[in-house]
């Protein structure tokens, strides 16, 4: 078990995972207290991380199907 991390991570995969989450933050909070446009720019950051997320899967799939 010596030299094994449980939880790794990448660092794209990091990222993804913050763009969401400050997306988040950026709908729920700044939207209803200062400007409803950066609700709308949380709305589209959550959904740039999970496109983003879901083309590095299929890249990786299909890079590794052709053995490139």
């Amino acid at each position: 078990m010596r030299g094994q991390r449980c939880c790794v991570m990448s660092w794209r995969d990091l990222v993804y995972m913050l763009l969401v989450v400050v997306g988040i933050v950026l709908f729920l909070y700044v939207a209803n207290y200062y400007n409803p446009v950066v609700g709308w720019a949380g709305v589209g950051m959550i959904f740039a991380g999970f496109v983003a997320e879901v083309i590095q899967k299929i890249y990786a799939f299909v890079s590794k199907r052709k053995g490139v």
